[in-house]
């Protein structure tokens, strides 16, 4: 039998101290034990830091790092990978929930097939933890249908250290686990989707009317700026990925549960 990789569990926080608890008792209660949390307080207001000490409560996997001015998401997990002392690196932003067996199976498929990166299906569940839409299922993907759709959900990657630390999450407020995905799979490595759904997905009330703008125009930026695609192309490819977005989310209503 294979020997167990540590995980390194990255979280960046801002301002989501009444969703924390929940999502950190889902990384307490795993049934994979090897792993280690580093939490990124991206927070120039430290009024919610005192709340979070007390919730992590002395546990020694635990690691705070402070930030002395927000960075944002992207550029806090960067810093945290260079903390990191696993093998693995797993993502979970402090609004979301994994399931008890969520890194035990999945790092299981990991070994048994020699998998570098992998994600899984989820649900999306609205602030108060009901459900909102079916699974979200997680296949199989390269870098052409990659382009088409970014169905990975930021909170069931687990890749291995050494794939993730060669790039960087770029300074975006939006899609910036996009541009790394893109960037790794034109690398030819497998991104391998696992059909289970082992996450929860918070999606915040306002979420989607207030940021639409922003997540259009930051996929206009993946495209043109950081794969290089001419400007028609980039406006094409932008727009299917809106309409593939508002198919799944939008159209698809008759799914809900």
């Amino acid at each position: 039998m294979k020997k167990l990789p540590k995980v390194s569990i990255i979280l960046p926080f801002y301002k989501k101290i009444s969703f924390f608890k929940k999502t950190y008792d889902s990384i307490i209660r795993q049934n994979y034990k090897f792993l280690e949390i580093i939490i990124i307080y991206d927070d120039p207001d430290k009024k919610e830091l005192f709340r979070l000490r007390k919730i992590v409560n002395k546990n020694k996997k635990v690691k705070i790092i402070i930030n002395k001015k927000n960075i944002g998401a992207g550029l806090s997990r960067n810093k945290a990978i260079k903390y990191a002392t696993g093998k693995l690196i797993a993502f979970l932003d402090c609004d979301d929930i994994w399931r008890k067996n969520k890194l035990k199976n999945q790092i299981s498929f990991m070994q048994k097939n020699n998998i570098q990166f992998s994600y899984t299906s989820y649900e999306i569940i609205d602030e108060n933890g009901k459900k909102l839409n079916k699974v979200v299922q997680a296949y199989d993907l390269n870098y052409e249908n990659l382009l088409r759709s970014c169905d990975i959900g930021l909170s069931t990657v687990v890749v291995e250290r050494a794939i993730i630390s060669k790039f960087k999450f770029p300074d975006m407020r939006t899609k910036e686990d996009f541009v790394i995905w893109l960037k790794i799979a034109k690398k030819n490595i497998k991104l391998k989707g696992i059909n289970q759904n082992l996450c929860s997905w918070r999606k915040s009330s306002n979420s989607l009317s207030s940021s639409f703008t922003q997540k259009f125009f930051d996929a206009f930026k993946v495209y043109n700026y950081f794969e290089k695609k001419n400007i028609f192309i980039s406006i094409f490819l932008t727009i299917r990925l809106s309409f593939n977005f508002l198919l799944k989310y939008y159209l698809k209503t008759k799914n809900r549960i």
